[in-house]
């Protein structure tokens, strides 16, 4: 049990005290462990509600706990700005263990890359971190291939280990295995996919509307469940329920037993609005998907991997080395 990690972004916001007691209890019941959260969701309000419950020893005892920094609010029309600077870092951090209320966390990671910062003062922030005993260990999200492979190199010169990559991906994002996957894989570090149900598209609940109550209905998130909704997508989505209910499962369970076996991956972090989602959710840890149902809906859902994502290959007479 506890292949799967717990996600915290609507608590504070979707998701009152109450339900996230709820949804803590159940994932602790089911063997679950790691609990992702970050400093910027419901606006430190998440940080907030998991700190108030870590309180319990039952519920907390083997909690691995896992936070993000690196994004905070302004005045421009998307709300967030990437800060990766010394001073945000380590002020971020300290805000985040207070709100926790604890002394340290086992996971502390980049929220998103900061071009705007050097790499190296940004790695200075994190190995102070774990030297001081602040953080157990060091990861990033978001980051693209190239700056996974920058960051973890850069880091082990400095007697820094990066431990884990957060990534989105499922069967209907596998933009990832183009070069973020294969990079970690080669670094040794453990992937934590994030959207592991393609937002809430691959439960199935939007193949005949938009319901109201839901991620879609949503004036600030509506925009980002459409992406998903378009032919192609709904196309895997189809094949995602015909395995379902072919195997006598839900659409859920099948999605994210997908990902959770796919090569690099430690815990797709799966995010509810209610404890009865990550119920479903939970049902997924016991499934192991048929072989061939695995092809199929790799196949169904394949990115284009070309050239240079799967390297160079002379065909026939073949292209000129430029």
């Amino acid at each position: 049990m506890g292949r799967l990690g717990l996600g915290t972004m609507t608590w504070g916001r979707a998701t009152d005290p109450v339900e996230a007691e709820r949804q803590l209890l159940d994932f602790v019941t089911a063997g679950g462990t790691l609990v992702d959260t970050a400093d910027v969701y419901g606006d430190g309000a998440a940080e907030e509600i998991l700190g108030a419950l870590l309180k319990d020893p039952g519920l907390s005892r083997d909690l691995v706990i896992a936070t993000k920094s690196g994004l905070r609010r302004t005045e421009q029309p998307r709300g967030r700005r990437h800060d990766l600077s010394r001073r945000h870092l380590m002020a971020a951090l300290e805000d985040s263990l207070r709100r926790l209320g604890v002394s340290h966390v086992d996971v502390w990671q980049l929220h998103v890359w900061d071009p705007g910062t050097p790499l190296d003062e940004t790695l200075s922030v994190l190995k102070w971190a774990v030297d001081t005993g602040r953080a157990r260990y060091a990861g990033v999200s978001n980051f693209s291939g190239w700056q996974v492979g920058a960051t973890v190199s850069q880091a082990r010169a400095m007697g820094l280990a990066v431990a884990t990559a957060q990534v989105e991906y499922s069967l209907l994002q596998r933009g990832a295995e183009r070069e973020v996957v294969p990079a970690a894989e080669a670094l040794g570090v453990g992937l934590l996919p994030w959207a592991p149900l393609g937002r809430g598209v691959l439960t199935g609940k939007y193949r005949h509307g938009t319901p109201p109550v839901s991620r879609g209905a949503s004036e600030t998130l509506g925009a980002t469940v459409r992406e998903y909704l378009d032919a192609d997508h709904r196309r895997i989505v189809d094949a995602v329920v015909l395995a379902a209910e072919g195997l006598g499962v839900s659409a859920t369970e099948v999605a994210l037993a997908w990902v959770r076996d796919r090569p690099g991956v430690v815990a797709p972090i799966v995010g509810a609005r209610t404890a009865q989602q990550l119920g479903a959710a939970l049902a997924s840890d016991s499934l192991d998907l048929p072989e061939e149902i695995r092809e199929a809906l790799d196949d169904v859902s394949a990115p284009i991997l070309g050239y240079p994502d799967h390297g160079w290959h002379q065909i026939g007479s073949g292209p000129s080395t430029g």
